[in-house]
């Protein structure tokens, strides 16, 4: 009988005290039929190549069937209460515990979302401001909920909690007095009817619309513009020859109620960023901006509102309350918080404070922040599934996530981890090595085992980089053809700071997180947008493309407008009289109207997840039958889209304008992707090399400054050798490039860095060293020198 702790991966059938997972046929997205076995109780780290799959494996199949299974043992009223994701496609998964993901995904901005409420550490600095808090004589101890700007309870009355105020001004309202208001003058309103339907009402009210608006008296300006009163009047619009205009009620509505009324309740992205234009936005008047209630800001701890204590970074934050004192109550609360601060801290997060809201976070942050509050739960015997959790992280603070990865593990759990980062790799117990390529030519793993044995895989893209990295090529430093100067730059933990960037280089700038790197980038692009020497700025970050399914990668990049005329020029199109609208599954006349040119349906389960299936009238090929009977060369519009960019290359070789882009794509290692690839299911990585394609393929005469915020998050060495001969492209081509950037590999083939620091937050936003990468190694303050020298020596 074999025993089931000495067991070694390759059996087929699980014992009862198995130490492995065993998974068995997955064939989620691009995998073909995966079999592996990964032990519990280790840390093991999934790699390959950007697209090879490795996701689809952690994500997609087994934290899916661990998640699966969870929801199956709920009672079936709560499950239609729970965000579910779908049965994954695999055969077998035996020896799955509970799993517990930590993905870089955000979901959708909100304004009351903060780190504090993300770690709960808010929860736990208003129970001690409730239970030991220094009150003013004769006041009433409040509850918890009294110190949260997210309560009913603790909300400032005149901003409802968003420590801001919304307001207008003659001056945006009416941007040109000259005009009258049956000219436009209030620029604010509304176009088409219902701006016209304002100016009749005004009309019938007795005003002159036909008089310059500053000729106007001021009351009747003031009126016009800021009343609340909506009065209602019989509207007879003027007779216009053979159409009948009866008369009709019209309501007024006063220039500011309208653009207070849209940017609140609009659903419209367009009508919001419209009427914003026309606001100001300043802190609340009441509150000054801390969000709450006078009652909760006038009791103290340790001498400060509660307001004044989220403001602090946390290591500072952690200081206050340790020193505090006070009752026992007191020693109590400030004791948890200051051991629950550590757990964040030591993920190098202690520049953030507790009122920072979530969406000027990076995704990396969030993960982050969202680990340190799993470290502190203190669970075991479950399995963590995170998406690169060194995304964002200098050198020094992979270290200390190592530790943190290390203790996940210690207290009994389970750990999986995608990830790039070779010092990540490195302390893995267990490799399991996916590829050997990207999307249809990746999906199998390579290797599963111990990572030294990974030497031995000749067709892992990993190995060369984990074993064989040798010596830098030898490169001259370029010679900068000017200076682009910006400052002094006063912002987030910047004070006064001037800095130079050197023209016609490539240059890396980089410090620990929260150093102040993307505050300077983003203060150079808007300096660079008015100098002389610069003639345009493109910002390359990692946003979406689109954040609907119909938008995609051959929409995005042109290609899809090129497509599309090739279409209308074959002869059965010309014969039907078909338009290059035809072939557009986003508007009526070529789309299936069954799926509305989706391809698919949503099919309600109610106790299950709703699940996606193909249409049944199209079968997934978006178009109705008349548009898919047009072939070009033998294909349908659907199968077109459904070609990767490397097959389409070679599809659309005789056609440049098609060409070019294709071209662009493979050039930064995109060749796996589908043309109809939908927006929402592309990395931020995959989303930031889709733009630079688009860039790249555009006519580049004039001198252009190329800004990308680390654009190796999500890359594979192998991809990053990829981009950087881009960007590196982009430099001898006389342009200007400029990175924030973590990855060693980037920096030391840069021709200038830049190194913010010494620290985060407060201990940071100074240039520590700059200069070629050779002097920035040698820069006795920097906390990059250490780990560029390294990489140099190698």
């Amino acid at each position: 009988m074999r025993d089931p702790d000495t067991d070694t991966p390759g059996g087929s059938s699980a014992a009862p005290h198995d130490r492995f997972v065993r998974v068995r046929g997955a064939r989620e997205h691009n995998l073909r039929g995966v079999d592996v076995d990964i032990p519990r109780d280790a840390l093991t780290v999934f790699t390959g190549v950007s697209g090879s799959g490795k996701s689809s494996l952690a994500f997609g199949t087994l934290y899916a069937e661990a998640q699966r299974r969870y929801f199956e043992s709920v009672a079936p009223y709560a499950r239609r209460l729970i965000h579910q994701v779908g049965a994954p496609k695999v055969g077998e998964i035996t020896g799955l515990p509970p799993a517990i993901s930590l993905e870089q995904r955000r979901s959708a901005p909100n304004a009351r979302s903060s780190v504090g409420t993300v770690t709960t550490l808010s929860n736990s600095l208003r129970m001690l401001f409730s239970r030991a808090g220094s009150y003013p004589p004769g006041a009433e101890r409040l509850d918890s909920d009294a110190f949260s700007p997210n309560t009913a309870a603790g909300a400032c009355p005149s901003c409802h909690g968003l420590g801001r105020v919304h307001g207008t001004s003659e001056e945006l309202l009416v941007p040109e007095p000259g005009l009258s208001i049956r000219d436009g003058a209030i620029a604010a309103w509304p176009g088409a009817w219902q701006g016209k339907n304002l100016r009749d009402v005004l009309d019938a009210l007795g005003h002159d619309v036909d008089r310059p608006w500053r000729e106007l008296d001021a009351k009747d300006r003031e009126w016009i513009l800021f009343t609340d009163e909506q009065p209602v009047v019989t509207v007879h619009p003027v007779r216009e020859a053979g159409r009948i205009q009866r008369p009709y009620q019209g309501t007024y509505m006063s220039a500011r109620r309208y653009v207070m009324h849209t940017f609140s309740d609009s659903k419209s992205a367009t009508l919001r960023a419209k009427a914003e234009r026309f606001l100001t936005s300043e802190p609340c008047p009441l509150c000054g901006g801390s969000r709450l209630r006078p009652e909760a800001l006038a009791v103290t701890f340790a001498g400060r509102t509660i307001a004044e204590l989220a403001a602090l970074p946390l290591t500072e934050l952690a200081r206050t309350l340790d020193g505090a004192g006070g009752t026992e109550t007191a020693r109590v609360l400030t004791g948890d918080l200051v051991a629950r601060i550590a757990t964040v801290t030591e993920l190098g997060l202690g520049y953030l404070s507790l009122d920072r809201a979530t969406p000027t976070l990076s995704s990396g942050e969030l993960q982050r922040l969202r680990l340190a509050t799993q470290l502190r739960a203190g669970l075991f015997g479950v399995v963590y599934v995170l998406d690169e959790p060194s995304a964002g992280l200098h050198p020094a603070d992979t270290e200390a996530l190592l530790v943190v990865l290390d203790r996940l593990k210690a207290a009994g759990n389970t750990v999986f981890v995608v990830e790039h980062h070779l010092d990540v790799v490195r302390h893995a117990d267990w490799l399991v090595d996916v590829g050997p390529r990207a999307g249809e030519h990746g999906g199998r793993v390579l290797y599963s085992g111990p990572p030294a044995r990974l030497a031995q895989v000749a067709g892992s893209a990993t190995r060369r980089f984990l074993f064989d990295r040798g010596p830098l090529p030898e490169r001259t430093v370029r010679e900068p053809a000017g200076l682009l100067r910006t400052g002094p730059v006063t912002r987030h933990n910047l004070r006064g700071l001037d800095a130079e960037f050197p023209l016609a280089v490539l240059t890396a700038v980089t410090g620990v997180s929260g150093s102040g790197k993307s505050t300077l980038v983003g203060a150079l692009t808007e300096a660079a947008e008015r100098a002389d020497g610069v003639a345009r700025v493109v910002t390359v970050d990692q946003k979406p493309i689109g954040r609907t399914p119909r938008s995609n990668l051959a929409t995005y990049t042109g290609l899809f407008d090129v497509v599309r005329k090739l279409f209308t020029a074959t002869e059965e199109a010309r014969s039907r009289g078909y338009k290059a609208g035809r072939f557009s599954f986003n508007v009526p006349g070529g789309r299936c109207e069954t799926c509305q040119g989706e391809g698919f349906v949503s099919v309600e389960l109610l106790f299950l997840p709703s699940t996606y299936a193909p249409c049944p009238d199209c079968h997934g090929a978006r178009y109705n039958p008349e548009t898919l009977q047009v072939r070009l060369r033998g294909r349908t519009i659907a199968e077109v889209l459904d070609l990767t960019v490397e097959a389409a290359a070679e599809f659309f070789a005789d056609t440049p304008a098609a060409a070019r882009s294709l071209r662009t794509l493979l050039d930064v290692g995109l060749g796996y992707l589908r043309l109809g690839q939908p927006a929402t299911e592309l990395s931020g990585g995959e989303a930031q090399r889709i733009k630079l394609a688009a860039e790249l393929q555009r006519p580049r005469r004039a001198h252009t400054l190329y800004v990308l915020d680390e654009p190796t998050t999500g890359l594979h060495p192998a991809d990053v050798e990829v981009l950087m001969h881009q960007l590196h492209g982009l430099v001898e081509a006389g342009h200007t490039v400029v990175v924030v950037e973590h990855d060693m590999d980037v920096v030391a083939t840069a021709d200038w860095v830049l190194d913010m620091g010494p620290g985060g937050g407060d201990e940071g936003g100074r240039i520590v060293a700059q200069g070629p990468p050779a002097a920035v190694a040698e820069a006795p303050d920097s906390r990059t020198a250490r780990f560029l020298a390294a990489r140099l020596a190698r």
